[in-house]
């Protein structure tokens, strides 16, 4: 499938929408519907109160998706979350659990222990479920948008780096302006406009932007960029363990979903430096002293990104650039 029809009213429904709820947030809505274009899942993680549900209720009410919520908590039992077969009749018969949705919200995975954190890793790589050794697909778009809280650790099991790999991005809501809680407690004063919010687009459409997604162009000099992006951040001298061939590939569909965004054919540079951030981030285990005097991943890949040199021939495809006699 190649990329054909102009298809700005799609991201312009979605974020003027999402924006009725979430004020200020226009960067990072589109970041995770990004993300969601590049048929991948999400990790929130930022501080409490800092509207990490409502976006990910926003954005399944403006996609027209189901939308399921779980509160993650030691005692979470994987069955809580896939569903359980129950004896009924004079036959078991399968009781589907909340992840039979459109869009999951993992409401502080990290409260949960490992065996029901581990309980996400089929349904998220592969779309299925299995239980009493039935195997049972998801219904498509299937959508998991986790939280988390990054500076409480009391009663916590921290997300192993196998399951944060199977997170396409990892975003942070951040604080508002002045200006915009000042809109924000405005819009809020007599109801919440999360009650209000509509569907702006189907499922349907969401699955068929999908399939545009992959047909944006991606140059071979830009595959070679990603893929010297990812080698070096797993070189790099602060880090222990970088980003593998799955890391490339996310890389590489965010950078598409982002040109799609922008109502262009090809991906330019600037999309796979504008998805590093979210997409390496979370996938760099730094060593222990880089940890211990503050290193952050977020710099270890802007010191990547500044190092990778850009490659000259990447510019502007042949077809699509201008005709000079129409510039006349």
């Amino acid at each position: 499938m190649t990329y054909a029809e102009p298809h700005s009213s799609f991201q312009t429904r979605i974020l003027d929408n999402v924006s009725v709820v979430m004020v200020g947030k226009e960067a990072v809505t589109q970041l995770a519907l990004a993300g969601i274009l590049a048929g991948g899942h999400i990790l929130l993680e930022d501080a409490p109160g800092t509207g990490k549900t409502m976006l990910a209720r926003a954005l399944a009410m403006s996609l027209g998706l189901g939308f399921k919520r779980v509160q993650f908590t030691p005692d979470l039992l994987p069955s809580d979350v896939t569903g359980v077969s129950v004896y009924r009749g004079g036959r078991f018969e399968f009781v589907p659990g909340p992840i039979f949705t459109g869009l999951l919200l993992a409401d502080e995975i990290n409260r949960a222990t490992p065996k029901t954190q581990s309980a996400l890793l089929e349904a998220m790589g592969e779309g299925q479920v299995s239980e009493s050794g039935v195997t049972r697909a998801l219904a498509q778009p299937f959508v998991v948008v986790a939280t988390q809280n990054p500076i409480e650790f009391e009663g916590t099991y921290r997300l192993p780096e196998a399951q944060l790999d199977r997170f396409l991005l990892r975003l942070s809501v951040g604080y508002p302006t002045e200006i915009e809680e000042a809109r924000m407690l405005a819009r809020l004063q007599e109801h919440h406009p999360i009650d209000t919010l509509r569907a702006v687009a189907t499922p349907q459409e969401l699955l068929d932007a999908r399939g545009r997604v992959r047909g944006v162009r991606v140059q071979d000099e830009l595959r070679g960029y990603i893929a010297a992006i990812t080698a070096r951040s797993r070189s790099h001298p602060q880090v222990a363990l970088g980003g593998g061939p799955r890391a490339s590939l996310a890389l590489q569909g965010v950078a598409q979903a982002l040109a799609y965004l922008d109502d262009r054919s090809f991906v330019s540079p600037g999309d796979i430096k504008a998805a590093a951030p979210a997409v390496l981030g979370h996938r760099l285990l730094l060593h222990t002293e880089a940890r211990l005097t503050g290193v952050e991943p977020e710099s270890v890949v802007a010191q990547v990104l500044a190092e990778v040199p850009v490659p000259v021939e990447a510019t502007v495809p042949v077809e699509a650039q201008p005709n000079p006699e129409q510039r006349n």
